[in-house]
């Protein structure tokens, strides 16, 4: 409508490439989406280990509490101000 591209612009054209395997292709879509792919799957290995050590817990929290929540955000948003620019 206002002809921005939002954050999440090309996602689902990306998904698309990198299923095929086309990875600078999706990129070119959405890097955002594509460089973000390994940080979300080592969340979620984390999450599904039945006993992590306490060295894997304080990386989780390193990475995945609250200050690693604002830097994302702050990622995010530049990204999208970035792209429109």
């Amino acid at each position: 409508m206002t002809g921005l591209k939002c954050p999440g612009c090309g996602s689902q054209r990306a998904v698309h490439h990198l299923l095929n395997l086309e990875v600078l292709s999706a990129a070119k879509e959405n890097i955002l989406l594509v460089l973000s792919i390994p940080y979300i799957l080592a969340g979620l290995i984390i999450e599904r280990l039945k006993n992590p050590s306490e060295k894997l817990l304080v990386w989780r929290k390193r990475l995945y509490g609250r200050t690693a929540i604002y830097i994302i955000l702050a990622i995010i948003i530049a990204f999208w101000i970035m792209r429109n620019i």
